[in-house]
């Protein structure tokens, strides 16, 4: 992560941000909190569209990344998880009419072993002719609670059958569930992936981590406009980092790249509270019993966000 000393030199850099998006299923109301309707795709679609949004791939945003080059506003990256079989029934014809770019990130045990709900290998082959493939790990593992034998070897499963049943290499990867700490994203990256993506709300800018990007969730509703306004800053996690081994959040210490004196503090159970900042700091003592064992921390100011994710393990 870039201090936050050089973030601050770059202003007109850091403006400039794209937004990855990440969808699930499509036109499934039997999982109605991972499920995007059909008519809410295409009204999302419409948005993009009338609005001026250039849809880009993956690939795009790491040639940018990779040239130290700020990613252009109006571009959106659209990520579909998993590989259930609803994108290619459902979804697929949609963005083939729009032709609108994706990264599917593929859950490779589940078309592998020819699991219920998912996309077979020829399915995905026929999909790959209008996105990109990524990988989502093999078995779909809470990997914060692996070891690393565990992850190295379910890693290298996934790159292989995609190579085998694709012919493809995949270079770019994002968490299952979204979780990761530092032992796992230092293991996913020697992999050598171009890009490696999380599910914390924020945006890409010229000082994004390629190793570290931010995906948006698009489920439910449509509420494509209000998430188009979610930015990106640096934000350093001091403390917390992993969870706690007491279950009870008892401080956030973080540096901010800001000006302002006040930030918001988001924690999954407990919702927004206000915190303040000293000298780009925030150290806030809480005594918070954590409710969940996936529990999310956001700070946000002015509608730019930066975030971790705590599990437990």
């Amino acid at each position: 992560m870039r201090r936050i000393a050089a973030a601050l030199a770059m202003p007109a850099l850091l403006w400039a941000q794209a937004h990855i998006f990440v969808f699930h299923r499509f036109g499934d109301t039997r999982h109605p909190t991972t499920n995007t309707s059909i008519p809410t795709l295409k009204a999302e679609f419409d948005y993009l569209k009338q609005n001026g949004y250039e849809v880009v791939t993956l690939s795009r945003i790491a040639r940018a990344l990779q040239r130290g080059e700020a990613p252009d506003d109006r571009w959106v990256a659209l990520t579909i998880d998993d590989g259930y079989r609803s994108f290619y029934d459902n979804a697929l014809p949609l963005f083939k009419t729009y032709r609108y770019p994706f990264t599917l990130f593929v859950y490779t045990e589940a078309s592998e072993k020819g699991y219920g709900d998912f996309m077979s290998w020829e399915q995905l082959a026929e999909a790959a002719k209008y996105g990109e493939i990524g990988l989502h790990g093999d078995g779909h593992l809470h990997e914060v609670s692996e070891s690393n034998e565990t992850l190295a070897a379910d890693t290298a499963r996934g790159i292989a059958l995609i190579r085998k049943h694709l012919g493809i290499t995949p270079r770019y990867y994002a968490y299952p569930y979204g979780e990761y700490d530092t032992r796992v994203r230092s293991l996913i990256q020697s992999f050598g992936f171009d890009l490696v993506l999380n599910q914390n709300s924020g945006a890409v800018d010229a000082s994004s981590d390629p190793h570290n990007l931010d995906r948006i969730a698009l489920t439910g509703k449509n509420l494509i406009q209000n998430k188009l306004r979610i930015g990106r800053f640096d934000a350093q996690w001091i403390c917390p980092t992993k969870w706690p081994k007491d279950g009870r959040l008892k401080e956030i210490h973080a540096k901010i790249a800001t000006t302002s004196n006040t930030a918001q503090l988001y924690v999954s159970g407990y919702g927004w509270r206000r915190v303040a900042v000293r000298e780009g700091e925030i150290r806030e003592k809480l005594d918070l019993p954590l409710k969940k064992r996936r529990t999310r921390l956001f700070l946000k100011v002015a509608n730019r966000q930066n975030g971790i994710i705590l599990v437990k393990e």
